[in-house]
């Protein structure tokens, strides 16, 4: 897995990423109550805002990891946004995309890395 500086997680799975947010973050929005996914066949670019998540503290956006297309989104989470809490890094995944430069990938932390940013 890699890890981005924005709390966000990458698993790679064949030619396609699974994208979603860290503990760390889950924990930090506190309790989710809302979340707007993009559309299965969106093509997005690094850094669109892609997710729009609420928590009962605030409104924050997800930002596209990586270029490429939207391939499938985790709809269980429209209607169960507390599933982010209860399994950030395992079955509340976001969406996955398929990259159109999977090279992209090397400027993101390894799990030690992103450990020691979160300190």
């Amino acid at each position: 897995m890699k890890f981005t500086e924005e709390h966000e997680w990458l698993r790679v799975e064949g030619d396609i990423v699974v994208v979603g947010i860290t503990e760390h973050a889950s924990t930090q929005l506190g309790d989710i109550v809302f979340v707007e996914l993009p559309e299965e066949g969106d093509t997005v670019s690094k850094d669109d805002e892609v997710v729009v998540i609420e928590s009962v503290k605030a409104a924050s956006d997800i930002l596209a990891p990586l270029d490429g297309e939207i391939v499938e989104i985790n709809e269980a989470l429209t209607d169960e946004p507390s599933k982010v809490n209860e399994d950030p890094m395992g079955d509340a995944w976001f969406f996955k995309i398929k990259p159109s430069d999977l090279s992209q990938m090397d400027e993101y932390m390894d799990e030690a890395g992103y450990n020691a940013l979160i300190g």
